[in-house]
């Protein structure tokens, strides 16, 4: 595999990273520049990865089927940085009742499950610009647009994969008790802060309903003004607003969308520091639920096949303590998240489900629950020590 070199921005402490190389295991698949496809896709792979870029990065319009109420106008308004597939500004505000110790009201009906910042032309006429979080809300949080790279990879993952690490009752004792997130239908979770969604089409159909407003014949029921009916003559699309076709167009460039390239210190005194970092990673405990790699199960997909992905995560809900507590999901109570894919940390400006965290350090420091003691032992560590592991998570 051809290896490039990245620059990376300079780190707190006076390290200074200049050039860095990427050094994936043969077997890894990863695009040579953020938002590439999987290598190896055939040429009808292909074509469905490029049809769906095009929908990815289309601004749809009224007519066409956005809002009335919306978030964007475009997938990539969200998913912008570095590249189509990546992550943004923007933030999703959500709003639940939980009632514990563990019944969690999504508030679908009153708009909690996203409520939206905006309203087409038509709908601001009569006086709405905005949804408001519903008045039965007993939580609310603001997520931020993850990144899509290398998902496909993630939905190839076996369940029995993922199951495997779970600990719900924590019966080694290690203080870590990751259990499976779980769709309202009670399907294994692995996509969302939440861990509740299964699947890239089911992510797509819904992120489709609820942050542009278009529905589909996956989720075909328009949603009005927190969960109320809808004005006459505000909302001119026919209902499905995009076909089946368009909703599996944009799961195939999800699906076929790279990992993004891994960077590796090129100098041996640096490559130093990555291996000497990522020791103290594994002296802290990170692992336990920041897992390296996982392996994809046999595919049809030659690109899926039997891949090994990157992802630093176990896929698992965990709590995380009071401080990043939010809204409950299917399967998760308030102070539980899916662990974060550490994979592509260099490329990001914000971090935490949130992205409430201005660097790496910040983020490990707002660890709670059962991450604590993780937290607590990178906080006794000697400055170097510290160093050289944001170096090693910056080469990630």
């Amino acid at each position: 595999m051809r290896q490039r070199c990245v620059p990376l921005r300079p780190l707190a402490g006076g390290l200074l990273l200049v050039w860095l190389a990427c050094a994936r295991a043969p077997d890894v698949p990863v695009a040579t520049e953020p938002g590439g496809p999987l290598p190896g896709l055939r040429p009808q792979e292909m074509a469905e990865f490029t049809a769906g870029r095009a929908l990815f990065d289309k601004i749809f319009t009224p007519a066409e089927g956005l809002g009335p109420l919306f978030n964007e106008n475009q997938c990539s308004a969200c998913h912008t940085d570095p590249a189509s597939g990546g992550d943004g500004e923007q933030r999703v505000v959500k709003a639940t009742h939980f009632v514990a110790p563990a019944r969690c009201d999504a508030l679908e009906g009153g708009r909690g499950q996203n409520v939206r910042q905006h309203a087409t032309a038509a709908l601001q006429a009569l006086g709405v610009e905005r949804e408001a979080v519903p008045s039965q809300a007993t939580e609310q949080g603001r997520f931020a647009p993850p990144f899509l790279f290398g998902l496909g990879l993630v939905e190839a993952i076996p369940d029995a994969e993922i199951l495997k690490r779970a600990d719900p009752d924590d019966r080694n004792g290690d203080g870590i008790s990751g259990r499976a997130g779980r769709t309202p239908n009670g399907a294994l979770g692995r996509f969302g802060r939440k861990a509740e969604v299964a699947t890239i089409t089911d992510f797509v159909a819904s992120a489709l309903r609820l942050e542009m407003g278009i529905t589909s014949p996956l989720a075909p029921t328009e949603q009005g003004l927190n969960g109320g009916p809808l004005p006459p003559g505000v909302d001119p699309a026919p209902d499905p607003e995009v076909d089946l076709q368009a909703v599996q167009r944009l799961a195939d460039f999800v699906r076929f969308l790279a990992p993004l390239p891994g960077v590796r210190l090129a100098a041996d005194a640096r490559r130093d520091s990555v291996v000497r970092g990522e020791r103290v990673f594994v002296s802290l405990g990170c692992p336990s639920c920041h897992v390296p790699s996982m392996t994809t199960g046999p595919s049809a997909i030659p690109a899926l096949d039997r891949k090994t992905v990157y992802l630093y995560s176990d896929l698992l809900l965990h709590d995380m303590g009071a401080d990043l507590a939010d809204v409950c999901g299917a399967g998760a109570e308030p102070g539980e998240l899916r662990t974060a894919i550490l994979a592509g940390l260099s490329y990001r400006k914000a971090f935490l489900h949130d992205g409430r965290a201005l660097d790496v350090r910040e983020a490990i420091l707002a660890h709670g629950g059962e991450a604590a003691a993780a937290r607590a032992a990178f906080a006794a560590l000697d400055p170097v020590s510290q160093q050289v592991l944001l170096v090693f998570l910056e080469s990630l």
